[in-house]
């Protein structure tokens, strides 16, 4: 019996019929004895031309493209807008997503349940969305899902109203996945799509779904792309020096080289927390 309510259970989470968002609670829940945040009244202000541009993509924009290494703040800066929309009660909720596959790895060879194998991918953007709400508030949006993290998968069928919706790590979808994503906005919603193209992990990097959209719906006048460069990188100044030697920038010729194992892009979302 008890095997049985667990596959209805996981059935009824791929319909989307429940959410458990007890395994990011935890994560909020379980720093809160060392780390707890007030929520934050400061202006937000841009730090370089490329995030003007970019803040002003989101605010006029339904969906806006942020191209570009890491560093630059394309996912601190949307979540924190996106906070800053739910504080106001512009919108309902929250909805944080990117491709669950990574280097040919998959969820499922993560131990747990499927919530929980997903909890990582929501660390990238608790800080900001921490610093804007604080984190009682943070917790009680994840109690009542007005904040959620949901694998890319899972939005088949959904029509997204009355949200802002932040995926990451886009470079790693594939066309069909990006086209699954971008014909799920519905009304009142905006989507902020971001991605590095030189940090796709998938085999063939020419079908990354990213760069084909923004050429697809580059004509589309409610569609903004903003492209950060190596100069924009606010992370620390070194950052800049890596991304520059890996881009084959740097003075040594074989920089350019770049060498990874085949899990290298699923440690990497483990491994980020900012």
């Amino acid at each position: 019996m008890a095997s049985k309510n667990r596959a209805a259970n996981r059935q009824d989470r791929r319909q989307g019929k429940t959410r458990n968002n007890e395994p990011l609670l935890r994560l909020v829940q379980d720093e809160a004895p060392t780390r707890h945040v007030r929520p934050s009244n400061r202006e937000l202000k841009p730090l370089n031309a490329s995030q003007v541009a970019y803040d002003t993509a989101i605010q006029t924009g339904t969906i806006t493209f942020g191209i570009g290494p890491a560093g630059t703040g394309k996912t601190w800066w949307a979540a924190s807008r996106a906070a800053e929309a739910l504080k106001a009660r512009k919108i309902e909720r929250i909805i944080v997503t990117r491709p669950a596959v990574e280097a040919g790895e998959s969820l499922g060879f993560l131990p747990g349940e499927l919530d929980e194998k997903y909890e990582p991918y929501f660390r990238p953007v608790r800080d900001a969305l921490e610093e804007t709400l604080g984190s009682g508030a943070l917790e009680y949006h994840l109690k009542a899902g007005t904040i959620e993290a949901w694998p890319l998968a899972f939005l088949r069928g959904a029509t997204i109203k009355n949200a802002w919706l932040i995926a990451d790590e886009m470079q790693n979808a594939s066309i069909t996945q990006m086209k699954l994503l971008l014909t799920r906005i519905g009304e009142n919603s905006k989507f902020i799509i971001n991605g590095d193209p030189s940090q796709c992990d998938l085999p063939d990097r020419s079908k990354s779904g990213l760069e084909d959209a923004v050429l697809r719906l580059g004509h589309v006048g409610s569609i903004k792309t903003v492209r950060f460069g190596v100069q924009d990188i606010v992370r620390h100044g070194i950052v800049q020096d890596i991304v520059n030697a890996y881009s084959g920038n740097a003075a040594d010729p074989e920089s350019d080289r770049y060498v990874s194992d085949d899990t290298d892009g699923l440690h990497r979302v483990l491994r980020f927390h900012g």
